[in-house]
């Protein structure tokens, strides 16, 4: 025991994570890799969840915000009636020049109608952004880019399913199209698949809308390819050996031949469906990797002062 008035003895115990200087005041002490206390980073199912949550709620947000379509009278009227008008127009055109079946246009208008939305809304997904001035918000986030941009599609995947289920009912209603229900839960896997990979298709187009002033002016070439080159109103034999190349990697071509061999009770198209699922992962890679190289190239050149970036362009 020490006496009154003389200093305690020293046990030679730092207290944790401070020392002492000679002012009196306690430091800091700097933590080592080693250090017992030293925090531990998020698992992975926190990262997880961290994740879902960015795509879910980021994806909700966004859409709420961005979407041009969000109001009912547009909504019904550019992303259901307009389908409808052309799945009837190619239906009766085909009847008159009999080239085939009234179930070949159904399911191929039935798969293809989503591209509406895909195409547009991917577009919109990313170009809005800068128009509206949060692209730089959402460079500039220290998230993982892939979360936070396929959260933005991911509404447009919901709406593109709830588009071509429309179209199928409108087709089985109005013109008598069966499907076998056993063939339902495969039908569903394929329009799922179809609405995930042109929804990276067109985040891909959104990318591209970047460089350009006029964003809509690659979505509507994009769109009219889509309509020509799937095979969806016309039949891909019929091609030449380029135009069935370039059918072959963009979304929707497989799904819509996988969709016509339900109809007709073959059963689901395995490698058709493996092959959309692979349109739309290579679709996800380039419109990521083009993303970083458009943020970089920016950065490079906004830190040219010899260089002009045009206002709005990354």
């Amino acid at each position: 025991m020490s006496r009154r008035g003389t200093t305690p003895a020293r046990t030679g115990v730092v207290p944790y994570a401070c020392q002492h200087t000679g002012s009196g005041r306690p430091e800091a002490k700097p933590r080592t890799r080693d250090s017992p206390g030293r925090a531990a980073g998020p698992g992975p199912r926190r990262r997880a969840a961290a994740a879902l949550r960015l795509v879910v709620i980021g994806g909700a947000l966004s859409y709420r915000a961005l979407f041009n379509w969000t109001t009912p009278p547009m909504f019904i009227g550019t992303l259901l009636i307009g389908p409808l008008l052309q799945l009837l127009f190619f239906v009766f055109l085909g009847r008159q020049f009999q080239v085939a079946d009234d179930g070949f246009y159904l399911l191929g208008n039935a798969v293809v109608a989503s591209s509406t939305a895909c195409v547009y809304g991917g577009t919109m997904a990313i170009a809005n952004e800068r128009r509206y001035g949060t692209l730089g918000a959402g460079l500039l986030s220290p998230r993982n880019r892939a979360p936070l941009w396929f959260g933005r599609a991911l509404p447009y995947v919901l709406n593109s399913l709830l588009i071509s289920v429309f179209t199928l009912s409108a087709a089985c209603l109005l013109l008598g199209l069966r499907i076998p229900v056993g063939a339902l839960p495969g039908l569903a896997a394929v329009l799922l698949a179809a609405a995930a990979g042109c929804s990276a298709f067109g985040l891909v187009l959104g990318v591209l809308g970047l460089r350009f002033r006029d964003v809509f002016l690659i979505s509507n070439v994009a769109s009219s390819a889509l309509l020509l080159l799937t095979g969806a109103n016309v039949p891909r034999e019929d091609f030449p050996e380029w135009m069935r190349a370039v059918g072959a990697v963009l979304p929707l071509t497989h799904a819509a031949e996988a969709a016509r061999e339900l109809s007709v009770g073959a059963g689901l198209d395995g490698r058709g469906l493996a092959a959309e699922l692979g349109t739309g992962a290579g679709s996800a890679l380039l419109a990521v990797a083009l993303l970083a190289v458009f943020q970089r190239t920016g950065e490079q050149a906004a830190g040219d002062p010899g260089c002009d970036v045009s206002p709005g362009v990354v």
